[in-house]
């Protein structure tokens, strides 16, 4: 789905956006909103490895997780 766009009308609020904006210094609405969405979607994605990590879903080590980690950003 990376790359594709779509228009969408919603009411936000206006301080709210002008404080995202203000910290992380983008220069556009859109860019303040892309990088919410993409921050939010990273920030579940945590959350549900760090709730499989306990559950026997997925075992590792610190030591293999971070070798896995460095694996997969070498790869990027």
């Amino acid at each position: 789905m990376a790359g594709t766009t779509k228009r969408l009308s919603v009411a936000l609020d206006h301080q709210l956006l002008a404080e995202a904006r203000r910290l992380t210094r983008l220069r556009t609405k859109r860019e303040t909103i892309a990088k919410a969405l993409e921050e939010l979607v990273r920030l579940e994605h945590r959350k549900a490895l760090a709730h499989a990590l306990g559950t026997g879903v997925f075992e590792a080590t610190e030591a293999e997780f971070r070798s896995l980690r460095r694996c997969t950003h070498a790869r990027s």
